[in-house]
């Protein structure tokens, strides 16, 4: 009967006061994460021209910064896990923050290396607090649709570092663009005020807590029998994810500034349309993914981007450029709609900050090593960056559709608060 009634109504009239204010903190704190991270990816050659260190170098800086993302993610997901999802994601805000501004002082390339990878702590640590608080609150009727408008605010995020880097960074330079990213350190004010804990988290805690079954170790958890076979499956699945997305966007902006000589707006232009077509690319794939399934609306998008990869690649026509790369958002920029909600279904509440975390997270190794190996490729054997982007992107988008063809479908999954590997 509450199925029923729920149809008859508007779907954005479903969920409570509660549930909205939970998934726009996430929605802000992703978007603002995505903002702080992606503003490095338009700089890179200009930092490597002011400190005369070679790109390659300079990308190791991103590396760190992913890498250091698994340990903010596994100690933001224990906390999330332990004492709620709200503090770890107001501390995982401020801290990134504030790295990045600091990073914008950097009087030497240590001493920015060193505050961006800090920086990839608090970055890691916003996504699994984040989809857990939204993901575990909203209606299984839209959920989908959801966590793909949900995932989409990293493109948002993107397309503003892209605005700001267009009309603005002749004016404040790349330090300028890192000074900018201590304004989401404001949203912590309203999230601390007008955002609640689940109510399946709250429920699963007291059930814990009632029964003396709490579950202190929650990494070590879903490494034991009956629940390795799902991880195992869920780290290639991101790996993959991690390794596609990087191959596509970590170097364009390198390839457009070095290999075509693009002006600042014509670098630009492309990260604007194609991060505008990201988003709406993850909301429709959302909204699919509730009718056909988690599993192909991700799929379908991972495949098609194969073939577009070398419309925007093997051409210097800027009106091909902008044209290819923003198709390519729709697809390979959009095939990752589904990730708050699908890795919130594969795993229990007692596990799911932790699991959440790790798994996406863990890829982020993988997806770090993508742009110094490229950019070792480009230029030791002087290819440019448009073949080793694409052979990763091909390479990744594969193992994307394998990995998901052997992973459980969980669409229409009820989150629920009972123990089940406590």
């Amino acid at each position: 009967m509450a199925a029923i009634d729920a149809g008859r109504v508007a779907w954005w009239r479903e969920p409570t006061k509660d549930q909205w204010y939970a998934w726009w903190a996430a929605w802000l704190g992703w978007t603002l994460d995505a903002f702080d991270f992606t503003v490095f990816l338009l700089i890179i050659k200009p930092i490597a021209d002011e400190f005369q260190v070679p790109t390659t170098e300079v990308t190791i800086v991103f590396t760190l910064t992913l890498w250091m993302r698994l340990v903010g993610a596994v100690a933001s997901g224990w906390l999330a896990d332990r004492i709620g999802r709200k503090t770890p994601l107001m501390i995982s805000i401020f801290w990134y923050s504030i790295c990045n501004f600091i990073a914008g002082f950097s009087p030497t390339f240590l001493f920015l290396l060193i505050f961006r990878t800090l920086l990839g702590i608090g970055m890691g640590a916003e996504w699994p607090a984040g989809a857990a608080l939204a993901m575990e609150q909203w209606p299984i009727r839209t959920r989908g649709f959801m966590s793909g408008v949900l995932q989409g605010s990293w493109s948002i995020g993107f397309l503003l570092s892209s605005v700001i880097y267009g009309l603005f960074y002749d004016y404040i330079g790349w330090r300028g663009m890192l000074w900018i990213g201590v304004l989401p350190a404001l949203s912590i004010v309203w999230i601390r005020y007008y955002v609640k804990e689940p109510p399946v988290w709250v429920e699963n805690r007291r059930q814990q807590r009632a029964e003396k079954r709490e579950v202190r170790a929650p990494l070590i958890k879903i490494f034991q029998r009956g629940m390795i076979a799902n991880t195992l499956l869920a780290c290639w699945w991101m790996a993959s994810n991690f390794v596609l997305y990087y191959s596509i966007w970590a170097l364009f902006a390198t390839h457009l500034q070095a290999d075509l000589k693009l002006t600042t707006m014509g670098t630009a232009v492309p990260f604007m349309v194609a991060n505008i077509l990201s988003f709406l690319g993850m909301s429709f794939w959302g909204w699919t993914a509730d009718f056909i399934g988690r599993r192909w609306a991700m799929m379908i998008p991972a495949a098609i981007a194969i073939p577009i990869a070398p419309m925007y690649l093997f051409t210097s026509d800027p009106f091909w450029i902008t044209v290819g790369f923003g198709l390519q958002g729709a697809f390979g920029g959009a095939l990752y709609s589904q990730l708050p909600a699908y890795l919130s279904e594969r795993f229990p509440t007692e596990v799911r900050a932790t699991s959440s975390a790790f798994c996406y997270h863990q890829g982020a190794i993988l997806g770090g090593l993508v742009a110094p190996v490229l950019a070792y490729f480009a230029t030791t054997y002087n290819v440019g960056y448009a073949v080793p982007m694409l052979v990763g992107t091909v390479v990744a988008a594969f193992s994307v559709v394998v990995a998901l063809l052997l992973s459980p479908e969980t669409k229409g999954k009820e989150l629920v608060a009972d123990l089940v590997v406590a």
